[in-house]
């Protein structure tokens, strides 16, 4: 059994020696030191979607892991309704002394306030960005009913039979139907946006053959791509994705397009600087671990490491690229 490092309690009989005083001294050095932990209780994580989606399983991950940095509870509470919006008015709304972030995507944080004349909440005055945590692609998939194999195929097809030239999105105003339309106006070919209620039914219809054509988040549509229920033509990433490799990007399929979407944690503007900074540190440490990043690969998501100035350059460079999209659309909800 090892000796115990440190002295034994003095009894009376023991005098108080400047060398017992050292070795107390250096034995509380030796213990080990604990984080304090975060002032205020529990961590709530509020995301404005259904349990099950992509962003909440995002927010588990680095929850579960989040609650050990800390030393207090960490809450994942799911607040759906108005495309994540609700959860962002809720959260605007936080006393400053309660612990909460909310993880959201650029659909409320930069889709909502471009189109919307009355969200209840300004992205960039009522929130802080903490850490951008991992970043998604979109991809676009053709019904097995429709004979065309390769993007330059498909974009032929479209202008042949403009009538049936439709796209599914998986909600009116998501940041699919924007890549819809970016799409469309990079090839020159005009295109009809279809809102489903979420992936499944317009996954559902694709399949099914009542669609042509869809755009949506790339995990989304990677499986059953696998399964050779529908075909991926391109993916909108830089380079292609390692869960699919045999689908090329847009711009080796000929088409200079490149976009991404982002699961970002924010917190409300009432939160003193340095427990966001601290949430933040947190964040960064999470987001390093190996397991961690292994959950988010099996989950077919691309894990991101940033720090809280790399947060905040990402989204001041992403609403720059975007705000002239949604801009020029003309979209109205």
């Amino acid at each position: 059994m090892p000796s115990n490092p440190f002295p034994r309690l003095r009894t009376p009989a023991q005098p108080v020696t400047r060398r017992w005083l050292a070795r107390l001294a250096l034995a509380a050095c030796a213990a080990p030191a604990f984080a304090q932990p975060l002032d205020g209780g529990p961590l709530r994580i509020l995301v404005g979607y259904p349990p099950g989606g992509a962003t909440d399983r995002v927010a588990r991950i680095v929850g579960d892991k989040l609650a050990g940095k800390l030393g207090v509870p960490v809450l994942v509470e799911n607040k759906p309704g108005a495309g994540g919006r609700l959860a962002a008015q809720q959260a605007k709304a936080t006393p400053a002394g309660q612990n909460l972030l909310m993880l959201a995507n650029p659909a409320v944080m930069v889709v909502a306030p471009l189109v919307f004349k009355d969200n209840g909440y300004d992205a960039e005055r009522d929130f802080v960005p903490v850490a951008h945590v991992n970043d998604y692609e979109f991809g676009l998939a053709v019904s097995t009913a429709v004979p065309v194999k390769e993007l330059a195929h498909l974009l032929a097809w479209m202008r042949a039979n403009p009538n049936q030239a439709n796209v599914g999105v998986p909600a009116t105003g998501s940041l699919p139907h924007f890549f819809a339309l970016m799409l469309g106006d990079k090839a020159k070919v005009r295109t009809e946006v279809i809102g489903y209620k979420g992936s499944a039914p317009a996954i559902t219809d694709l399949i099914g053959g009542q669609l042509p054509m869809a755009v949506d988040t790339f995990d989304v549509l990677v499986p059953q791509h696998e399964a050779g229920k529908l075909r991926v033509l391109a993916v909108s990433g830089s380079k292609r994705s390692a869960f699919a490799p045999d689908v090329p990007t847009f711009k080796e399929a000929g088409l200079d397009l490149a976009a991404l979407g982002w699961n970002t944690f924010f917190a409300p503007s009432t939160m003193p600087p340095e427990k966001a900074a601290r949430l933040a540190s947190a964040i960064h440490e999470v987001m390093q671990d190996p397991d961690t990043q292994r959950k988010f690969t099996d989950a077919r998501m691309q894990p991101v490491v940033s720090t809280q100035a790399q947060t905040t350059a990402m989204l001041q460079a992403y609403r720059a690229q975007w705000a002239p999209v949604v801009r020029k659309s003309g979209y109205q909800p």
